[in-house]
């Protein structure tokens, strides 16, 4: 049996980026989390300690991207998707970190990265 839990979204402050001012000046990222696993004993249970606590996933996302610093996105979204993993009782994750800034000559609304662990 497997369940996901989706947190879609968020917003963080970090210093992620090739070029220097990036990651001196900052800028918003948007991470979206699909979160795999068997929850069926929490939805027997109905308590906390048998399920992938989603404020402390969000907390720990939280603290990546605002507390370290990464140049490429696919590192950032890497290093959360092996956190997850490593955290929970996840069986697979699928993380996607968007930046708004680019260094593109040209109209988009955004880079997006997406990657995909199993344990």
């Amino acid at each position: 049996m497997s369940n996901k839990i989706l947190m879609q979204n968020m917003m963080f402050y970090g210093f992620h980026g090739v070029y220097e001012y990036e990651r001196e000046q900052g800028q918003r990222f948007y991470v979206d989390a699909e979160i795999c696993a068997d929850l069926s004993l929490a939805g027997a249970t109905d308590n906390v300690m048998d399920t992938i606590d989603y404020t402390v996933v969000y907390s720990n996302i939280k603290e990546v991207v605002e507390n370290h610093r990464f140049q490429l996105l696919e590192a950032l979204s890497d290093h959360l998707a092996d956190m997850i993993l490593q955290t929970t009782i996840a069986t697979e994750v699928t993380i996607k970190v968007r930046k708004p800034a680019v260094a593109i000559p040209g109209p988009l609304d955004y880079v997006q990265v997406e990657t995909n662990r199993r344990s």
